[in-house]
């Protein structure tokens, strides 16, 4: 028996094998066995492209559609990028459909986003004869924030330059001294607090005083009335008398004549009118402060009124 090994044998198996492997990789790596077609798009794009690298991937709504074939600055505009896509053949690409540069996750790898368009948009064919179509692109997340950024911070040099030219030095020393004033306003008022505090409570008792005065008001100007008319009837009186006297003044002996008798007529009819009056209201003022007393020793009268007397001899009280 032959136990001799055929090394060239076994090199041939090896070789046969590794290039089989090979050979099926590469059959599954192009989709297997069918290459994908790409057509080839571009876009432009106004800001730094840091991180996105050549065979970079183009996703449209997240899917893998293509990638980055070549990075160049605009020949037209040097502030611009000009990137070339290929693209999956079939990729819905609309006229309406925008790219925009996104990272991804932790790591900052970079790619395009296609996204948008609408179903009605007619579609945007690569055709091998002519340049690439163009899809237009959108500002970044990043370019937006920082943009974004620049302007409150020119906005915050703003407002502190705007402040310190308001708040110069004699702005600063009146305001102060306008804090200093507030200061010493605050302090006299928490030292009159209780001066304050009494006085208020003083308003107060005055307001319900004055709100029962004026209910026994209410009673007493019932009565009061008949006078006050009579007083207004008396004044009147005057006036007719002072009217009187200035046309008795044409006249010597004629004058002399009517003052005579119109102070016979003051004195019969109006000074005893007067006196009665004046009488009467004394005796209501009286009435007044009586009442007035009353309520300021028992105040619960206003509420409850005066208190029924008791029978009297032989009476009975009715239930």
């Amino acid at each position: 028996m032959d136990d001799r090994v055929n090394f060239a044998l076994v090199g041939a198996f090896v070789l046969v094998l590794a290039t089989a492997l090979i050979a099926a990789v590469l059959w599954l790596a192009v989709g297997l066995g069918g290459k994908r077609k790409f057509d080839p798009y571009e876009s432009i794009i106004a800001e730094s492209v840091a991180g996105l690298d050549i065979e970079a991937p183009v996703k449209y709504l997240g899917v893998d559609v293509g990638k980055v074939s070549k990075i160049a600055i605009d020949p037209r505009n040097p502030n611009q990028v000009r990137l070339r896509l290929l693209i999956e053949r079939g990729t819905p690409i609309k006229r309406d459909t925008s790219a925009v540069l996104k990272s991804q996750g932790l790591t900052g790898i970079a790619y395009i986003e296609l996204s948008g368009g609408s179903p009605n948009s007619p579609p945007l064919v690569s055709d091998d004869s002519g340049p690439p179509p163009v899809i237009p692109s959108r500002p970044s997340l990043g370019f937006r924030a920082e943009s974004l950024l620049g302007s409150v911070l020119a906005n915050l040099d703003q407002l502190a330059g705007n402040l310190n030219a308001a708040l110069d030095t004699d702005n600063r020393a009146s305001l102060k001294a306008t804090l200093a004033d507030t200061s010493t306003l605050v302090h006299g008022l928490a030292a009159q607090q209780q001066a304050l505090h009494a006085a208020l409570t003083g308003i107060a008792r005055a307001a319900d005083e004055g709100a029962k005065a004026a209910a026994v008001g209410a009673r007493g100007a019932e009565r009061l009335g008949p006078a006050i008319e009579r007083i207004t009837a008396a004044a009147q009186a005057l006036d007719k008398m002072a009217d009187a006297t200035r046309a008795a003044a044409t006249g010597t002996g004629k004058a002399a004549d009517e003052t005579g008798a119109a102070m016979r007529q003051f004195d019969a009819e109006t000074l005893p009118e007067l006196r009665r009056l004046l009488a009467e209201l004394s005796r209501s003022t009286e009435s007044i402060g009586r009442v007035a007393d009353r309520l300021d020793r028992d105040p619960a009268l206003l509420v409850r009124g005066a208190a029924v007397p008791g029978p009297g001899p032989g009476e009975r009280v009715t239930p």
